[in-house]
Order: structure tokens, then sequence, then C-alpha cells
């Protein structure tokens, strides 16, 4: 307990009961803390994730059903992880999307949604079926996000960088669902991050977290439909910016209902501390949006059909989206988002160059198991797939474009010319070592 601030530690002595304390506090005594995953059910089935995982699984985390404690973490070079079969979160922060109740088909908002662990489970229950905004304002997050939102394989996505003050008069009574995992103070935090969280600690921190909490939730208030949920949630402990920042939304907004609220304590749980309330707005409406023009040209749309006949067999509709000579698939009803800084709609599925289709890595990771005809299927084991992995060409008897899998999962694309495949992997992404 040394190492926490001395502040904190008064501040959690008049938080908790006295018979907790000791309990509390001895947390932070152990030298690791709990790791998790969630198994992306978009790619794999949970049952077919846990026998295939080359993980060590240590059991199912009770609040989401597609989450497990692993006894693992440095995951960068494993397959199944560049295949985006699954993604690593603390246990206790899978607790939050469930909460939603997203169901196939809705409109959802992850407000504050960087690295993507929300988004990834906001998309498994949406099943790729709905619009799923996903927001960051800051940059260089929302580029994380934005990679983590293609390796998972997410079709339904609108990846936004904008700060909500900006979309909330864009989004007015628009979403059925909205997640607002807020900027906090970190508390919750500190055996897992402990040296940055300290550092970053303060009662004025804690106080400017409240104050910028508050702003966010008055903002995703205006974007929520009505009859809508609304999920509200930190990583910290503190009062102002937990159970403080819940009676404060609720009486500048009597539209809204709690309907539930649960604070996970680390000495209670497996997992680290995580604050959760779910709110309902029970008047308003459900405003549509202008929807998003498609189409793309003849000679695109000609050199794309030749590309799926030779890889997937058939040809694919999808609603094609064409700008600077690449082509996305938008996700069904989408809307038009001019005026907003989107970094990507839908997935991207390749660029026309010199006459020529070239498909986008995002395209592959984007595909189900087995639904590329030509495909150069690896074992976990080969050592063919590391070769891939880290950039190089491998031996394949196979010609033309082609997905290159782990166990049927693509991680990526190969062209097949007289016996080896011609590696396609983006460099930024290649393995090294």
């Amino acid at each position: 307990m040394y190492f926490l601030p001395e502040k904190f530690v008064e501040r959690m002595k008049n938080i908790l009961p006295e018979s907790e304390r000791e309990d509390f506090f001895a947390v932070y005594e152990k030298e690791q803390s709990e790791k998790g995953l969630l198994i992306n059910t978009l790619k794999i089935s949970v049952e077919e994730f846990e026998r295939i995982a080359p993980l060590a699984l240590c059991g199912a985390v009770p609040w989401a059903e597609n989450a497990r404690y692993v006894n693992h973490e440095k995951v960068g070079k494993e397959p199944y992880h560049f295949a985006g079969l699954y993604y690593m979160q603390e246990p206790s922060a899978s607790c939050v999307a469930p909460k939603a109740q997203v169901k196939k088909g809705e409109r959802v908002l992850d407000l504050c949604a960087a690295p993507g662990g929300k988004t990834a489970a906001l998309a498994a229950a949406t099943n790729g079926e709905g619009i799923l905004v996903s927001n960051e304002p800051v940059p260089s997050r929302a580029q994380i996000l934005l990679s983590n939102a293609e390796r998972l394989g997410v079709k339904n996505a609108v990846v936004v960088n904008e700060y909500p003050e900006k979309i909330s008069g864009f989004f007015t009574e628009y979403f059925d669902k909205i997640v607002v995992d807020a900027p906090c103070s970190g508390e919750g935090m500190f055996r897992k991050n402990a040296e940055e969280a300290r550092r970053e600690w303060s009662d004025d921190n804690v106080r400017a977290c409240a104050a910028r909490q508050s702003r966010i939730l008055n903002e995703a208030a205006k974007m929520l439909s009505g009859g809508g949920k609304l999920v509200y949630s930190t990583c910290t402990f503190s009062r102002e910016e937990d159970e403080e920042q819940t009676r404060n939304f609720l009486k500048a907004h009597e539209e809204f209902r709690l309907l539930s609220e649960e604070k996970l304590l680390p000495h209670k749980i497996r997992g680290e501390g995580h604050y959760c309330a779910t709110f309902e707005k029970t008047r308003g409406g459900r405003r549509d949006l202008p929807l998003k023009k498609s189409g793309a040209s003849y000679s695109a749309q000609r050199l794309f059909d030749e590309f799926c006949l030779s890889v997937f067999g058939e040809t694919k509709e999808y609603s094609l989206y064409e700008k600077g000579g690449a082509l996305y698939a938008l996700p069904a009803g989408c809307f038009d988002w001019n005026g907003l800084k989107v970094l990507r709609c839908g997935v991207k599925i390749g660029e026309i160059i010199k006459n020529r289709f070239e498909p986008a890595h995002a395209y592959a990771l984007s595909l189900k198991r087995g639904e590329a005809k030509n495909a150069l299927n690896l074992g976990y084991e080969d050592p063919r797939l590391q070769k891939y992995l880290c950039g190089e060409s491998v031996e394949g008897n196979i010609s033309g474009w082609c997905t290159v899998c782990v166990n049927g999962y693509p991680v990526g694309w190969g062209k097949g010319v007289g016996g080896v495949v011609k590696n396609h992997l983006p460099h930024g992404l290649r393995l090294h070592g």
C-alpha cells in the first residue's frame, strides 16, 4: 500500500465501511492484476474459441458471456489475435457493454470509444446489423480505435474523430443506445497501470474529470432517442465521478430515470475498479438522418466484380461508396456524414490502381471463415504462418489473389504466382522477429 497517494487513501477510508478497508488495501500488495479477453463472436463462437485457444483461459467473467479470464497478456505475435478472434480487455471493463442490451439493427453510439474494447463488445451485440458510431476526440487515440475496429472485422462501424459538443447537434435524438465510458481519474487502474495512474492522480484532477464527465453526459443526453438507454461508466472510485455524477445528471435531466447502478471493487471481484450506471430516457422522439448516397463508377464495379469471381467464385452485393479511387462497403442505412470528421465508414474494400483492383487489408479481416474460396490455409504451427506475418513470401500452390488464413481465419491477402504466394500485409502491421 506504500505506493498509493496519501490523499487517495484518506478518500477510500471515507468511502469504504471500516470492515472492508483492510481487504481493499490488501489488494494493492499483490504484484499482478487479473487479465482478461473478449472473444470476438463476429468471427468465432465462444465454444470454438475455447476449443482452439492457445492461451491459458482461467474461467468465465461472470458479467459478460463472451469474456474470459486469461493468464497471458503479451499477445502481439499471436496469430489468432492478429486474425481478430479476440481483444485483450481488463475483466471489470467488460461489464459495461452488456448493460446497454444492444439488439441487432439498432443505432448505437460509443461516445468515448478508444482504444476499442467497448466497440468490440457492442459490435458483437449488433451482429454487424444497424449502425455503430465509434467516436474518439483525440486524433492519435482515434487511429488506434480504427486499427482495432478493422482487426476485429467490424463492418457496421462509423469511426468518428470529434468532440461530443460537435456531434450532439448532428445526432439529436438519433441513437437507441449510447455508451459513455468517460475519461476519469483512473483510481481503479492503480494496480494495473500503477506508475502512470499514480503520477496523474490528484484532488484537482478528480474535480476536473468530474466537470468534464458532466459536460459529456449532457451532450450524450441530447443524442439519445426516447425510450433509449444510456450507460455511463468510469474506472474510478471517487464519488464525484461516480454516484454524485449520476445524481447530478438525474437532477438536470428529468426525462431520464435510473435503471441500475453498480460499483465493482477489487477486493470483492476478480478485476479492477469500475463503476456503471444505466439510464432510460422516458421522453422524446427518434429522429432519422439523410442517407449516404452510394455508388461506384462502372469501371470500378467491373474490376471489383472480376476480383470477387476469382476469390469468392461469385460477385458480392455491397452498398459501395467510391472516393479518390478507394472503394468502401457502407453499412445498411448509413447516414450522410457530411460535416463530420469520419475516419472510416464501414469496411475499406480496396483501391483502383492503374486499372487494377488492389484489396485492402481491412477487407480480408472482415471476411468470415471459409468465405473466400481461393485461400491459402495454414495450420497454427505451420512455419509459413510466422514467415507470412513477418512480411515474407511463402510457398503455396495457388494462383492469383487469395486470403492467407490461420486454420481458416483470414490474417491478410497474398497473391500466388509460380508456387509462391507474395505477401501483401501492410508494412506497418508486419511482425519483427
